[in-house]
């Protein structure tokens, strides 16, 4: 007889996980990841600290500027209490360079197998970007189970997300929603049952980083987590 039961969540079949279930379980509590680049390693830690300050827990540090696997090193450093994920990578090499870097997680704006594979290889907790049926199929194909949709609001918002995952539901997917999203939106995302978190670039604008305006980041990061833990 056949057996046709679905492989349990974040087990590969050989052991691995893309995305260990503590590190989902967590998200779902913080609820949102800051994303940013940082330009100056002087501002790396400074900037990590007034997103703590504000209640925020995950940041997703990309991979845009020369500098940025410096400012993972310095804030991992420097921050221990945040859950650092390491964005846009984009290749094996830098999968290998952020986990050096110490990253808890990466993520990608695209689905990419040899970063997949590599990520599995290394140990390094990994959600590709996907944005379309046939990429969530592929990363499926490669064990993942949780997910960057992205560029979210580009691609039809809310709606496409619930209609694209509608065949895949039985899988038990999950979803990080990132491109597009602000305060104005993001609760409709989060009262999703498959986001357990959403990515938001809009914590920290690359002005109050220019002027080193901390506490307008820290300001911004509470009025946002204020307005989570009250509405959800």
């Amino acid at each position: 007889m056949t057996d046709t039961t679905d492989p349990p969540l974040f087990d590969l079949g050989n052991g691995e996980q893309t995305f260990p279930k503590e590190i989902i379980c967590r998200l779902q509590q913080l609820r949102i990841v800051a994303g940013f680049s940082v330009q100056r390693t002087d501002d790396a830690v400074p900037l990590a600290q007034s997103l703590v300050a504000g209640g925020i827990g995950a940041i997703e540090l990309t991979l845009r500027t020369p500098v940025g696997l410096q400012a993972v090193q310095m804030i991992a450093a420097s921050v221990p209490e945040l859950l650092i994920g390491v964005g846009t990578i984009l290749t094996p090499q830098q999968a290998c360079a952020a986990r050096q870097a110490g990253a808890h997680f990466g993520v990608s704006p695209a689905m990419n197998p040899r970063v997949i594979q590599m990520a599995q290889q290394i140990g390094l907790p990994f959600a590709p970007g996907i944005a379309s049926p046939s990429e969530l199929d592929r990363a499926i194909e490669l064990g993942c189970r949780f997910v960057k949709l992205f560029p979210a609001e580009a691609l039809g918002g809310i709606e496409y997300l619930r209609s694209m995952s509608a065949p895949y539901q039985h899988l038990g997917l999950q979803y990080f929603p990132l491109g597009g999203i602000g305060i104005e939106n993001m609760l409709d995302y989060l009262r999703e049952p498959n986001v357990p978190a959403i990515g938001g670039s809009f914590l920290v604008k690359p002005q109050w980083v220019k002027e080193q305006d901390w506490s307008a980041i820290t300001a911004q990061a509470k009025q946002v987590c204020d307005t989570i833990q009250r509405e959800l």
